[in-house]
């Protein structure tokens, strides 16, 4: 995804002038038109399945679904269902506040560098396990509880300071309630296991678990409930799509807000780079120590004696080191200066 975004500001190097309106939309339609076609690309590309073109008479969840799961052999029979659950996820992903993507999309737009270079930096963003891996986190954190019967104990070590198990998908950093996402996806997540009726045990576990942290009077106190991603990771696995696949799914959502936060950014009327403020809190003003004169720490005495590593000598005397170091120093300054002049 990074490469292949990346890669749209050499098909599309004409008429990218970033202070002009139409030029800024017809880039934000570029981007969120190919988003889909390029992620399920990779989707066929890894599964050795021809790739699918997307059909004009399909909405955006359903082309998607579509070029992921038609194949050329066979019809494919797409379900409202399925489509409308991908629709939610994605509209709900679409955009949340300044996170580590979104802002570095604006970092990197600051520069008035191409939108999809820009676009491509907010997918690495969000490449990280931190950051785009919270749902996928989820499905990890199902398969370690492993059954219904393991949820009385895997919830205790939750509650335990001590263990460094942990309940993923629970709470929200920027929600002292409840994640107002979490109640749409919640609603969908139900609808759409009701309606497969999939006998799948780790849905039936992530079900059980849901429903045991809502009447916990821990999690309730603490305000503790299943958020957008512990929804939506479940309704990837019903909807059949890998857990490698997750993070990509979550980009084809999120390229929406990452376009539009661009290209807000480059309509401002005062153009400003990104430099976020750095404040130092090392030592004060230190007295400068000529290198020859610098000692090693506390004993230390490979100085005069030497080691032996690797059939070789290492630590020979630090004075010998440091008088070559400066000649090379040294060269390396003539050598500037004769170039300068």
């Amino acid at each position: 995804m990074v490469g292949v975004v990346g890669a749209l500001s050499a098909f599309y190097n004409d008429g990218m002038d970033i202070r002009d309106e139409t030029h800024r939309d017809k880039a934000a339609i570029r981007v969120f038109g190919k988003i889909t076609t390029i992620a399920a690309m990779a989707y066929k590309t890894a599964h050795g399945q021809p790739i699918v073109y997307p059909r004009d008479d399909l909405n955006f969840a359903e082309n998607f679904l579509y070029m992921m799961f038609a194949l050329p052999t066979c019809p494919y029979a797409l379900d409202p269902v399925a489509a409308r659950c991908l629709e939610v996820i994605l509209m709900l992903h679409a955009d949340h506040e300044q996170n580590a993507s979104t802002s570095t999309v604006r970092i990197a737009g600051s520069s008035q560098a191409n939108p999809f270079a820009c676009i491509a930096a907010g997918a690495a963003s969000l490449w990280g396990s931190a950051h785009g891996g919270a749902n996928e986190a989820v499905l990890h954190m199902l398969e370690e509880i492993g059954s219904v019967e393991n949820i009385p104990a895997c919830v205790a070590r939750a509650k335990d300071k001590t263990d460094s198990f942990r309940l993923m998908g629970f709470g929200h950093r920027l929600y002292k309630t409840t994640d107002p996402r979490a109640k749409v996806m919640r609603d969908m997540c139900h609808k759409l296991l009701v309606y497969l009726k999939i006998k799948d045990p780790l849905l039936s576990l992530a079900m059980e678990l849901e429903r045991v942290a809502l009447s916990d009077e821990y999690f309730i106190k603490r305000k503790l409930y299943p958020n957008v991603d512990f929804y939506s990771g479940i309704c990837f696995r019903a909807l059949g799509i890998p857990v490698n696949m997750f993070t990509v799914v979550f980009a084809v959502g999120r390229s929406i807000g990452w376009i539009t936060q661009w290209s807000e950014m480059a309509a401002e009327s005062v153009e400003r780079i990104s430099r976020p403020r750095q404040m130092y809190n090392g030592a004060m003003e230190r007295p400068f120590v000529p290198l020859g004169e610098r000692g090693g720490s506390s004993g230390d005495t490979s100085d005069e004696e030497g080691e032996e590593e690797g059939g070789g000598i290492v630590g020979t005397s630090r004075a010998q080191d440091v008088d070559t170091l400066g000649k090379r120093l040294l060269d390396v300054h003539v050598a500037h200066v004769e170039r300068e002049l």
